[in-house]
Parts: structure tokens; sequence; C-alpha cells
């Protein structure tokens, strides 16, 4: 087949409206008629849909809101979404935390009708709009039945309620989170992965659970030791990513009970599985006692001192796992760990406070971030914890992380040299007060909030800027100069400040990039510079 009769299949693109502000959430109607989505516009967002051959947009009861989570109803009659405050007005305090109220509404599709409200979750700050993935996952699973996500109760659960009203009924209890939910295709059931399970160790994992939407019958679906995620109805049972500590991730099928893999054979037969190790679940306490999880790559029997590497992951709401991980960029760091080790280094894969799937407070914790640096305490131990451990040359202690895994270690660079020899900053944070903005209007003037000043130089004392006079170890710096998150300038500023101090550093410069490095060439590129970077230090 020629080009020509290529394009013959090709169908040019239709814009179906244009609107202000940013549109995402697209939806569509069951019969495939009528598509809603969410325009946001910046301080507030309505939500929105077309029918198809129509012009006009549709408005679903717009007030001074941020809404959110379209979701049809089975008979395409009526849209549930979220309901959350605009945001604006005068701050009580900077560095408090913020409750972020938010509750569940429903409206039928007569032009100007109104919403009625569903549910509301408590006004509390577990109650906050969940910051987990997926957020509150809402579904309209059942023409009697929405199912959601809330934190509520200290964990990331999964609830049900009628759309008439009423309580919520709590399908998944437990200590453990929800995430990735979904549908079944008859709508009496909901899948999703959490980390619990038969072993002691599935804190650190991912498992399949279903549960009806209208009881609390939860059941594990794949229990053992593997890694388990986004499981999907099909016809027979359901599909799903698995992984394990050497198994990397593959489309698997379960029907019937019996699980197989759909991509096996696309594994190159030169993959090195034999060498992977299997990553070990440590529990140690923080400086201020706070118990923290982490995993450990080694390759030996422990009869001997390795020089050791903490990794610092990124978010910073993430959570390393004991296996492969179900995002691409810690997939890819994962690899790594396992590279390093393969070298012949102790990794360290660390779980800090402000991670996910150890509850509400360990998400949340107090004096925090640019409010006080507190999860710098589990990067400091982790790399003491090490110090102390028989099989690891105390000193011989790096790390590396990207975004907030960069900024932790130049943080730990800049407050610890003595205990961290050398480090790699990808991406990272290097002074708060220019990468999360606080409007002028709130540190001055007659608006100015009553904590404003002391906002300001908790911010600077939680950067690694504040602590410039004490970094004495080697460092590389890792930055691509379209980073849409965090800015270019961070490094550039880090980087002038330390080479006054001729702190000893190498630099590399990912050109027209982004943050996800969006070529896998040059994610290739930014790991393989990490390690040589490592033992280059460590093997001095």
């Amino acid at each position: 087949m020629d080009t020509n009769e290529n394009e013959d299949f090709l169908e040019a693109p239709v814009r179906l409206l244009k609107t202000r502000g940013s549109v995402h959430s697209l939806t569509w109607a069951p019969g495939g008629k009528k598509i809603a989505f969410v325009a946001n516009r910046g301080d507030h967002s309505f939500i929105g849909y077309l029918e198809m051959g129509k012009n006009s947009v549709n408005w679903v009861d717009p007030s001074f809101a941020k809404d959110l989570s379209p979701n049809w109803s089975p008979d395409g009659s009526q849209l549930a979404f979220v309901r959350t405050p605009a945001e604006g007005g005068s701050a009580d305090s900077l560095t408090q935390r913020k409750r972020i109220p938010w509750s569940i509404r429903k409206a039928g599709l007569a032009a100007g009708e109104k919403s009625t409200l569903v549910w509301e979750a408590p006004n509390t700050y577990r109650g906050s709009l969940p910051t987990t993935h997926g957020g509150t996952n809402l579904h309209w699973a059942r023409q009697d039945r929405l199912v959601f996500t809330s934190y509520h109760d200290g964990w990331p659960h999964a609830y049900s309620v009628a759309p008439t009203g009423g309580a919520a009924l709590l399908l998944s209890p437990g200590e453990f989170m929800v995430e990735h939910l979904s549908v079944s295709a008859d709508g009496n059931s909901i899948y999703f992965d959490a980390n619990t399970g038969g072993e002691d160790t599935d804190k650190d994992r991912r498992h399949i659970c279903q549960v009806s939407v209208d009881k609390a019958d939860m059941k594990v679906l794949t229990p053992g030791k593997g890694i388990e995620w986004t499981a999907v109805s099909v016809e027979g049972g359901y599909a799903y990513i698995g992984a394990g500590a050497q198994k990397a991730p593959q489309l698997m099928l379960s029907i019937s009970s019996t699980a197989r893999s759909l991509t096996e054979s696309l594994i190159p037969a030169e993959f090195p599985t034999s060498a992977l190790v299997e990553p070990k679940q440590v529990i140690f306490k923080s400086l201020d006692g706070l118990t923290i999880h982490g995993q450990i790559f080694d390759n030996s029997n422990g009869t001997q001192k390795k020089p050791a590497i903490i990794f610092v992951h990124g978010g910073p709401p993430r959570q390393m796992l004991l296996g492969w991980h179900y995002s691409d960029y810690y997939a890819n760091a994962y690899a790594l760990n396992q590279y390093l080790a393969n070298q012949g280094f102790v990794v360290l894969s660390v779980n800090y406070r402000l991670g996910i799937g150890y509850g509400y407070d360990f998400h949340n914790p107090k004096s925090a971030g640019q409010w006080g640096a507190s999860e710098y305490l589990d990067i400091k131990a982790a790399g003491e914890w090490l110090a102390q451990q028989s099989f690891v040359d105390p000193k011989k202690i790096a790390l590396y992380g990207g975004s907030y895994g960069g900024y932790l270690t130049a943080l730990a660079l800049a407050r610890d040299s003595k205990l961290f020899v050398a480090g790699v900053d990808i991406h990272g944070v290097h002074d708060w007060a220019h990468q999360r903005e606080i409007p002028m209007e709130l540190l001055t003037g007659p608006h100015k909030a009553p904590d404003a000043d002391w906002a300001t130089s908790l911010s600077y004392r939680s950067s690694p800027i504040s602590s410039i006079d004490t970094w004495k170890s080697p460092v590389l710096f890792i930055h691509a100069d379209d980073d849409r998150n965090v800015p270019f300038s961070q490094s550039i500023d880090l980087i002038n400040r330390l080479q006054k101090k001729k702190v000893s550093m190498e630099t590399m410069v990912i050109v027209d990039d982004t943050h996800h490095w969006m070529k896998f060439s040059n994610a290739i590129k930014v790991f393989q510079a990490t390690a040589d970077y490592l033992k280059a230090q460590l093997t001095k």
C-alpha cells in the first residue's frame, strides 16, 4: 500500500469547541453523543458538556468554585462531579496546613438546572481533597452507586454512596492505601491496587484487589511477592500490569483466576533478569523517632564493607517499592539502583515522610518542605543507619535524586558533607522563595499574612542555599533547560554560589528537554552520567 492509499484512511481532526483556559478530563456519555469536560480558568473551573453536531457548550451549574472530575450516570441523563472552593482571598497563615474542603454533587442536563449535594467530606485536615493518585477517583459505577476515594479516616480508602445522598459506605477498611481505581464492566464491583496482602512486607508493594460497590467484601486477587497495578475489566476477568523484583513490567491477563503474560515474548533475550537482586525491606527510626521504610539493594553476602548510595525519590508524594515501579520515571530509577548494586554498591532507597503509603500523618507531616524541611531528618538518619552496618564503608556514602530528591540531595551535601561524601543533584530545588512564589500582597501591604516575615525566613533556612558555607562534598548537577517543573535557574543560581566557594563540581545540561526526559535517549544519558560519577567518587 503506498503513501496515498494510507492517507485515505486518515480523517482530519475537527475542532469541537473553543473556550478560555485549559480543557481536560474529557468524558464521553454512554452512546457517544455527548462529551463532558473541565474548563480550568486558573482560580476557578467549570464543568461543561457538548452535544455532537451542536456548537454551543452547556455549562453545568457554574459557580464561584473549582469543579472537577465529571462522570456520567450509566443512563447518560446526569453528571456527577467534585466541587472545591475557588482560590483567592487573604491568608490567615502561610506556614500552617490548609484544609481543602470538597463535595460530590450531581446535576441533570436541563439548562440552568442547579446541582444537588450527594456527599460532603468531613471538614477536617484528613477530610481535605485527596492528593494521592487519581485524587477522588470518582466513578458513577451503577445507576444507584457512586464510588470514590477519600482520606478522611487517615488512609486513602474506597467508598460508595447512593446518588440520592446519605452516608458513604467504606469498602476497603484497613491500614493501606487505594490507587488506580476502575469499575468492572457490569458496574457491580471495582478494581484497585493497594499496598496490602498476606506478606509482612506488602506495605511496600501493590496488589490488585476487588470489592463490590455496595458491600465491603474486598479480596486481594494477586497476593505474593509481585507488584501489580492498574487492573481493568475484560470479558471473563481482568487485565493489569504485573512486575516483580526481577521481572520487568508486563501486560497480564487473568481469566477464571488464571493469569498469564501477554507480552513476555517481547522481553529481549539479553535482558539481565538473573543479574537483578531482590531488594530487601528495611525499617529504621528517623532522628525524631518516626518509623521509616526503605529498600536495600546488595548483591553480596554481607561479608565485606562496600561503598553505599542512597536514592532519594522525587514528588514527594511517591512510594518506592520492592520491585519495578508503576511510574516510568521510577522504573528507570529502579533499573539504575539495580545497575549500581551490580557494580558493587549497596543502594538504599528511602521512603521519607511526605511520601504516600503510610497514612495521612506521614504524608502530611509538620514542618516539612519549605516550612522546616523535617523530611531531611529521614535522609540523614538513612545515612547514619548505613554507616552503622557491618557491610558498609562508613567513609564512602553518597546519594542521588531527581526533582524533590535533588532538593534533598543538595540539602544533605550542604548540611552534612562529613556524612555524605558526594552526590548527584538532578533538576533539584535549591531556593524555595523562587520555586513557590508567594503573592506579594501576602508578604506586604494591608493583606500581609501575620506570619509573612517568619515564612520568608523559614523558607530560606529550609533551602540548600542557606547552608553553602558548610558544603564541602563534590557534586554533579544535571538539568534540562526547558524544565517546566523546576526552573533551570534553580541550578544556575546554586552553581554560581558554589563556584565562589570553590566546591568541586561537574555539570550536565540536557538541551531542549523537560523535567520528565521526553527523549528516552536523554534518560539513558542522565542515568549513565549519574552512575559514572558515583563510581568515580566512591572508588577513589
